[in-house]
């Protein structure tokens, strides 16, 4: 390589492994979460898609067809892919074995997100795959690099920041006003351990952390196409900034993805001072796959004009993909910051009849707010999607004062309900501990609470990290016959 980027062996190891890991982490919450979400007893069943859609609009094996034994064996297929990729044995292969077995992977993973609906509707699975998909054409180990898959990783990456730092600075105006920490850390999806301790940062850090956000995300991106050592610069600071967004929340794989494609930014030079791994003797890169490389380059190029315009317009959007294939994409969160924390409760009765003096009980799930004393969970890398899912739930209510109004209840939050009626063990599975080991409950109600983390002197008082006060009722406790045609 020239001196402009420098020597990219060991850079194309390490990004070959991050997605690896990466892969391997969604694979396995496909295994476990897939079925009763969206299986053929799911909250919103795949064959029930499959019938509205074709394969053009959603490409997917499972056009083919779907049951969930099948879905099982893409599921395991990815897992055994992603670890011999982890492991290095499909890089160490002959390149066409190499790419077709990336490829594999990325086609595998894109039949599940692709017929996924609202449970993979998540920014970073179009990240994922995009990644995945470029990644296929770094090469196989016993080569010499070609810098054209890294460039389109480092574009990915600049696409990554640049949407994230400019639907912040267009959207809400405490981005600008640099305030919007004072809520991010009580207000964001799932809160991890750390979390309480960062809102509690005093202002002034609070409003440097956002100036620091802004200057990582707009003004940084830029010095990734710069020689060496500035595009390794660069690469370090969108690390390093992930990584204070690693331990102050949940946010599934999206920050460790970005830290991988922060590899791509680095030369061998100054990434062997942390892994200090010498390349093998390389054989020269074959001519077709030169070819190969440069139609890549030209289809990412005509691929890349919608999501730039999306970067310089006004109405910018986020998480958005121009394709069915999940390809250069348009990226970018939290552009508004919630002010305060809504939550839906879910709780049961074993009362035929509701009476003033039924007991309820609260159902637990495995990460978002529930119990005001029971400590945020660190779960992220892995995603939990019906918690997710819950989460957005109260952005569809109208909250004035101590009063909501709610619009509507989703298909899949009223199936959800239903299972829960019938204490249906994959679902449960999901969830936190039963509060009905024994039998289903007769009733499930929903409601709806405003969360505020504790002060510290209430933290010492009560060991509780939230206080909760109700605000109204999301769903009237609902029996089995209210829910018979469900």
């Amino acid at each position: 390589m020239n001196a402009w980027f420098g020597h990219l062996w060991l850079a194309r190891l390490l990004l070959q492994r991050g997605v690896a890991a990466v892969y391997l982490i969604a694979f396995i919450a496909v295994l476990l979460q897939f079925k009763p979400l969206l299986g053929e007893r799911g909250l919103l069943p795949v064959p029930d898609l499959l019938k509205r859609t074709t394969f053009r609009q959603v490409p997917s094996l499972f056009h083919w067809r779907y049951s969930d034994r099948l879905l099982t064996l893409v599921a395991i297929a990815g897992i055994i892919l992603s670890l011999a990729a982890l492991f290095g044995l499909i890089d160490s292969s002959p390149i066409w074995f190499s790419v077709s077995s990336w490829l594999l992977l990325w086609f595998l993973y894109l039949s599940i997100v692709n017929v996924g609906q609202k449970f993979f509707g998540f920014g970073w699975e179009s990240m994922l795959l995009e990644a995945g998909f470029f990644t296929a054409f770094l090469g196989a180990s016993r080569i010499e690099p070609s810098v054209i898959p890294i460039l389109i990783l480092r574009w990915m990456l600049f696409r990554t920041e640049i949407g994230a730092g400019l639907i912040k600075l267009r959207h809400d105006p405490c981005w600008r006003q640099l305030t919007c920490l004072y809520y991010h850390y009580e207000t964001q999806p799932l809160p991890n351990p750390l979390s309480w301790y960062f809102h509690r940062i005093p202002a002034p850090l609070h409003r440097f952390s956002a100036l620091f956000s802004h200057f990582v995300q707009v003004v940084v991106p830029f010095a990734l196409f710069a020689p060496q050592p500035l595009a390794s610069i660069a690469g370090a600071l969108i690390i390093f900034h992930q990584l204070w967004l690693i331990v102050s929340g949940n946010y599934s794989w999206l920050n460790w993805l970005t830290m991988v494609l922060g590899v791509s930014a680095f030369s061998d030079r100054i990434l062997s001072l942390a892994v200090p791994i010498a390349a093998p003797p390389l054989a020269p890169i074959p001519f077709t796959w030169h070819i190969i490389l440069w139609i890549l380059a030209v289809a990412t190029l005509a691929l890349s004009i919608q999501p730039a315009l999306n970067l310089i317009t006004p109405n910018q959007v986020m998480n958005t993909s121009y394709n069915p294939w999940h390809l250069v994409n348009a990226y970018g969160a939290f552009g508004n910051i919630s002010r305060e924390r809504y939550e839906i409760v879910l709780e049961g009765a074993a009362d035929r009849l509701i009476t003033p003096a039924t007991q309820w009980r609260e159902y637990a799930f495995k990460a978002k707010p529930g119990d005001p004393r029971r400590m945020p969970a660190q779960i992220a890398p892995y995603h939990l999607r019906l918690d997710w899912l819950v989460w957005f739930l109260p952005f569809s209510v109208a909250v004035a004062g101590h009063r909501i109004h709610v619009w509507r209840h989703d298909l899949w939050f009223i199936r959800f309900v239903h299972r829960l009626l019938v204490s249906d063990p994959a679902i449960l599975k999901l969830m936190g501990k039963n509060p009905f080991p024994s039998e289903p409950p007769a009733h499930i109600r929903a409601l709806f609470y405003q969360y505020s983390y504790t002060t510290p002197e209430e933290k010492r008082q009560t060991g509780a990290w939230w206080t909760r006060r109700q605000l109204g009722i999301y769903l009237d406790p609902v029996s089995l016959d209210t829910l018979r045609d469900i």
